[in-house]
């Protein structure tokens, strides 16, 4: 009986004293090279659950607020801490139908903390840390049929001072063009202290781009399914928060905030932790979406389109024209033809039959453009109100896979809110099982749903081509906006930002040099580039300039590589397609530069193709072979504004 006591009593003893411990202690989690560390705790004073992040020993996100207020549970503060998980490894090995590389290899080290606030109600934080960053995300593990909702977030990153930020700012809602907005359209703030208040003064966007002495953060999210809304940041001094859309950004009549039941996974929130090449090459983003569905993707083949709309507007929506680039792109050898805006009016659905069998007699499947619809956009263009309902949408996909369409460019959205983004999931859901490959314009952040859905080939969501050709302002700022957007928008989803003009645009002062243009087709990806480009324009264009862009893989790489650069400034990036490396360099600024270039992948001596500025004017053209070595930098010259593609034969 003494023992009995003895042990009942030791029992008692080391349960106090682990939770006392639990309570006063803190989670440590490091990534699998030992270089990313993430600490977590309560904070003993109000309750409210921390962490923080460093980097090498330095501190690069001071303590930050964790937790959510949901209309039936608080857990921004009075929590307790019931367990802190053992850390385990995570693996994942996933393809990709198109993006930066194809093959993925995704390593982290995960623990999660246990939480009870004062009613006893539970969440869960789950934190992962690979080498390239940190993501965490919310989970009510309790089991309710009731619709819950989050109200708010208490999510929070809280910068040292002194950070400098590259950031979008969030504008506000049913503004710009037809009231469209937010679009994700506006020009990137470049270098600006992190306490900078948006301009427009509704946060800012993401990816969000930060450097803290030496060491850079790239914030975003992932995994956004149908139930959540998407959040965006605000900021208070140099502590950003995750904080959700505007009251307008809703379906009518449909929600603006998460809503679910229990129990419910938020979405991942994500930040690429290291030095530019850390950020460039990392694959967070689709680390941690959603695998894809259930479905059959044999169909998805990325690569380039024609487009007349970019350079020669709603007039070029006709029969003959169209033909016209459909034959562009046959003779390019690209995939696809985009029919923009008003084919229903100015071509008609059954001349729309008859244009799609010739394109599909020359190899080429045709694009058609529809407006998103609602009463969230005054847009003239049409169609209009198709894509609303799963009846509509089934019955003009049954059309489309009749007649041979490969593909729909649904635009003009209307924000983040809980409903718009369902909207989104209904639309690519239904299009996969019709064999529908999906671009969303006037749209959100993908958010990683390119690989839940492999049928999502690009989103816009940036201040893309078309602003160019709408006025000189958004002209004079392209080379620093597009040597800035490799190391935000572009880093984690593809981006429809229809580079390529080779021939000038029309009553436009171009700034970029033709070598800077032909690089765009490199440094951006895409799961279908458009080209910015007319028929008659590359006619004007040297053979070997028509030959690489016939040629380029673009849309699915198996590798990428950061050469060199700074965001804003330069952008070096080399990508491989089979035993081919394709690198491309653009010039953000006006001043010349003198670059010499280590160029990791290559072994032994190589020969390679040099396309680059030639001297008679930003329209001009050289081209040259060069010599390769392991050992030897390549030393190359970049004029203003200018660029250059080196292709690297085996």
């Amino acid at each position: 009986m003494k023992e009995v006591r003895f042990l009942i009593l030791a029992f008692l003893i080391s349960t106090t004293f682990f939770s006392c411990c639990r309570e006063s202690s803190e989670l440590k989690l490091k990534s699998p090279n030992g270089k990313i560390e993430v600490k977590s705790w309560i904070n003993q004073e109000d309750g409210v659950l921390k962490y923080s992040i460093s980097f090498q020993g330095q501190q690069v996100l001071n303590a930050s607020s964790l937790g959510v207020s949901r209309d039936d549970a608080d857990f921004t503060a009075g929590l307790k801490v019931s367990e802190f998980s053992e850390s385990k490894r995570i693996t994942d090995d996933y393809l990709l139908k198109h993006g930066k590389q194809a093959q993925i290899h995704y390593e982290a080290n995960e623990a999660v903390v246990h939480t009870l606030n004062r009613e006893g109600q539970k969440m869960e934080v789950i934190f992962r840390v690979s080498d390239d960053g940190v993501a965490f995300r919310y989970f009510f593990p309790d089991h309710s049929d009731n619709i819950v909702i989050i109200d708010s977030e208490n999510t929070s990153f809280n910068l040292p001072e002194g950070t400098k930020g590259w950031l979008q700012p969030m504008s506000k809602a049913k503004t710009g063009f037809a009231e469209t907005n937010p679009s994700y359209e506006e020009h990137y703030l470049q270098e600006v202290a992190a306490d900078t208040k948006s301009p427009i003064g509704f946060g800012w966007v993401y990816p969000a781009l930060f450097k803290t002495g030496n060491v850079w953060m790239l914030i975003s999210e992932t995994a956004l399914d149908r139930h959540y809304c998407g959040t965006h940041l605000d900021n208070n001094g140099y502590e950003y928060r995750v904080v959700f859309p505007q009251p307008q950004e809703i379906i009518p009549g449909g929600e603006l905030k998460p809503n679910n039941t229990l129990p419910w996974y938020s979405p991942w929130r994500i930040i690429a932790v290291g030095d530019l090449k850390n950020i460039v090459e990392s694959n967070l983003g689709t680390d941690l979406a959603n695998p894809a569905i259930d479905a059959d993707f044999s169909f998805v083949e990325p690569g380039m389109a024609a487009w007349s709309w970019v350079i020669l507007k709603d007039e070029s929506v006709n029969f003959e024209t169209q033909k016209r680039f459909i034959d562009f792109a046959a003779e390019m050898k690209w995939p696809y033809c985009l029919v923009d805006g008003l084919w229903d009016q100015q071509i008609g659905r059954e001349r729309i039959a008859k244009l799609s069998e010739y394109a599909l007699r020359k190899g080429v499947g045709l694009l058609l453009w529809y407006n998103s619809a609602g009463s969230w956009n005054s847009a003239y263009q049409t169609p209009k109100n198709i894509m609303l309902t799963h009846e509509s949408r089934v019955k003009e996909f049954e059309w489309m896979k009749k007649i041979g369409i490969k593909g729909v460019k649904v635009d003009f959205f209307g924000g983040d809110g809980q409903s718009m983004i369902a909207y989104y999931h209904d639309i690519l859901k239904d299009a996969a099982e019709y064999g529908i490959l999906i671009n969303f314009h006037g749209a959100t952040l993908p958010r990683g749903w390119h690989r839940t859905y492999p049928n999502l080939m690009t989103m816009e969501a940036i201040k893309g081509y078309e602003f160019i050709t709408f006025g000189q302002k958004t002209a004079d700022v392209a080379p620093s906006h597009m040597a800035m957007v490799p190391f935000v928008r572009n880093v984690f989803d593809p981006m429809d930002i229809t580079p390529v003009n080779l021939s000038g645009v029309p009553n436009i002062q171009r700034r970029t040099t033709n070598g800077f243009e032909l690089a765009t087709a490199i440094i951006f990806t895409s799961g279908i580039q458009h080209i910015a480009e007319t028929y008659l324009g590359m006619k004007s264009v040297p053979d070997y300039v028509k030959n690489f862009l016939t040629h380029l893989p673009n849309g699915s790489w198996d590798e990428t590589c950061f050469i060199d650069g700074e965001p804003g400034k330069l952008a070096v990036i080399a990508r491989r397609k089979g035993n081919i490396w394709y690198v491309g360099a653009i010039n953000g600024q006006n001043m010349g530069k003198n670059l010499s270039l280590r160029l990791p992948f290559i072994e032994g001596n190589k020969n390679a193709l040099l396309i680059t500025d030639g001297n008679d004017g930003i329209l001009s053209f050289e081209e040259k072979e060069v010599a390769i070595h392991e050992n030897e930098k390549l030393n190359i010259s970049l004029k203003p504004n200018g660029g250059f593609v080196l292709v690297v034969k085996e």
